[in-house]
Parts: C-alpha cells; sequence; structure tokens
C-alpha cells in the first residue's frame, strides 16, 4: 500500500515536474496503475483490517459490558457507570483477570463514535483571500524598530504575499493590497490564483 507521502511524490513528479505517467512507472517501480490511482485520489488512503482482531481477554465480557451500558442510557448522569466501576463489578461480580487499562480502552471505543463530517474548505479560483496585520520588533538601522506586518494569502492556491510598514493607516491598507494584487498576479500568468 502508498505511504501519503508516496502520494504526494507522484503528485509532484506528474503535475509539477510534467513527467508522463509511463515515466513515473519506470522511476519508481510502481505499475501505471497504481499511479493513475494515486492522481485520481483526492482522500488520505487508510489502512484497512481484512478481518477484526482477536482480543481474548475482553471477548468474554463484552456482553455484559454492552448491556450495563445500555441500561445506563435510562439511568441518571451521575448513576452512571464509569470504565473504573466497570472493571471493578467484573472483577467482583465475575472474576475478571484482565487489566483495567484494557476495560477502558475497550469503554472509551463504545462510548467515543468518531466522527467522519468536515466541512471541506474549497475555494473557487481567484474569488477569495484573507489578509491579516501582525506586528514585529526589527533591528533596522541599529535601532530596535516596531514595524507592521501586511500578510494576504490567496485561498485558492495558498499563495502568500507579506509586506511590512510602519503603522496600519489606510494607505497602507489600500498599498499592501495593490501590491499584493501585482505579485500574485506576476506569479501565476497562466494560472488562477
Amino acid at each position: 500500500m502508498l505511504q501519503m507521502a508516496n502520494y504526494e511524490f507522484i503528485r509532484k513528479q506528474h503535475y509539477v515536474l510534467g513527467k508522463s505517467i509511463r515515466q513515473i512507472s519506470r522511476e519508481t517501480g510502481y505499475s501505471r496503475q497504481v499511479i493513475r490511482k494515486a492522481l485520481s485520489s483526492t482522500e488520505i488512503p487508510e489502512y484497512k483490517l481484512s478481518r477484526p482482531k482477536p482480543k481474548p481477554v475482553i471477548d468474554s465480557v463484552k456482553h455484559i459490558i454492552l448491556e450495563w451500558l445500555r441500561q445506563d442510557e435510562q439511568a441518571p448522569p451521575k448513576q452512571r457507570h464509569t470504565a473504573k466501576r466497570i472493571y471493578q463489578r467484573l472483577v467482583e461480580e465475575y472474576g475478571f483477570t484482565g487489566g483495567e487499562s484494557t476495560i477502558r480502552r475497550y469503554v472509551r471505543e463504545l462510548k467515543t463514535t468518531p466522527s467522519k463530517a468536515f466541512v471541506p474548505l474549497e475555494f473557487p479560483p481567484g474569488k477569495y483571500a484573507q489578509f491579516d496585520w501582525g506586528e514585529v520588533e526589527i533591528l533596522l538601522q541599529g535601532k530596535q524598530v516596531k514595524v507592521q506586518v501586511f500578510c494576504m494569502r490567496c485561498t485558492f492556491s495558498r499563495k502568500i504575499f507579506i509586506k511590512t510598514f510602519f503603522h496600519q493607516k489606510q494607505e497602507a491598507l489600500l498599498q499592501g493590497h495593490v501590491d499584493a494584487f501585482e505579485f500574485f498576479e506576476s506569479r501565476t500568468p497562466n494560472d488562477h490564483v
């Protein structure tokens, strides 16, 4: 399975350096099919188990823990089982010989469901940019001087422009925007910013 670094390497070879799929295949030893898959894929590859790993220590008490947690859904919050209390009850009532950390890990897996929801940050080319001011102290002609830093980033290309001013007045704001747009235009003549 390709690692994420390999995906990025293949993408860079193809999109940035302009190498063909066949050439990348020859240089890396990956098949052309794998390279096409890396170029078309937009998500991070994840390792998937072919079958779940056996958990012999916890398998014997899983059904008990699940039942207690199901009953806890109707109980008031203060009366619900903690992982520590579940472990104590298992030892006292069922003679459980496993470790407390095993129970804690299993209960954590049951209680926390990983959310896959996210808001993708996709922006159309040339439409949006973000800018902000910062403050930095620099050594200018032997003196410590505080300057204002104008920073603009294009949201599509993620390119950044930085310029310093002695103040944050409107003239500096407008000049910063003019210089930033000239900079972005000169960097991407055929590309969208």
